[in-house]
Order: C-alpha cells, then sequence, then structure tokens
C-alpha cells in the first residue's frame, strides 16, 4: 500500500445499478493499493442507491484494511440529494470538493486515476 501520495479516480457522470459493481470494484483495487482514495464525484449527475451501497462497501472494506476513502460531492448536486435522503451523510466522509478532501501536505503529490467504464 502506498501512503505517500494519495489516488483521485474520477467516477462515471452516471451511476446505478447497470455499472455500481464495476465502480465498487475498481475503488476496492485503488484502496487496496493506496492508503487514501478520494473517489471524485464532482463530475457525477446521477446516482442511485446502489452507487450509495457501493461507496458504504468500499468505505467499510478501506477502513478494514487500513485504508481511508474520501467522497467529493458537489454540494446541492443529484448525488448529494440522494445520499442526504438514504441518510448516508453520518457515515460517509463526504467533502464538497476533491480540495477539501486531500490532505493540505499530499495536495502536490495526488495521483489521478479516471474510470473508464
Amino acid at each position: 500500500m502506498n501512503a505517500a501520495a494519495p489516488l483521485i479516480v474520477a467516477l462515471p457522470e452516471e451511476i446505478d445499478i447497470t455499472n455500481s459493481v464495476a465502480v465498487r470494484d475498481a475503488l476496492l483495487d485503488a484502496t487496496a493499493a493506496c492508503s487514501l482514495v478520494i473517489a471524485d464525484m464532482t463530475g457525477t449527475t446521477f446516482c442511485d442507491c446502489s452507487a450509495v451501497r457501493a461507496l458504504l462497501t468500499v468505505c467499510r472494506c478501506a477502513h478494514a484494511r487500513g485504508a481511508t476513502l474520501r467522497i467529493a460531492v458537489t454540494p446541492g448536486s443529484a448525488p448529494a440529494r440522494v445520499m442526504a435522503l438514504v441518510g448516508a451523510y453520518p457515515v460517509l466522509p463526504v467533502y464538497p470538493c476533491v480540495g477539501a478532501a486531500l490532505p493540505a501536505a499530499g495536495a502536490r503529490e495526488a495521483r489521478t486515476a479516471a474510470m473508464c467504464l
């Protein structure tokens, strides 16, 4: 596991039952390889409860591995509203942007991985 640089994973524009398992698996792989992973949902315009379930699963598994998953979600966006409706905010580490999710010292060294789904 690489503890030096956070990994930013840009998630798809839409996350639903058709691709939430692929999103979950990609984030699980990322948290196995890096101690801090930021799931960038700022470009995600739609998600359903399967997306939230995938994020909850990854968050729990990352914690068990000693890794951290942080989620960047634009306030007021559709994904933010879905997370609020299903009550995910108390258990998911959600930040208003990628910059806020980055640790101050790691911001310059972050790596980015775009998901192609």
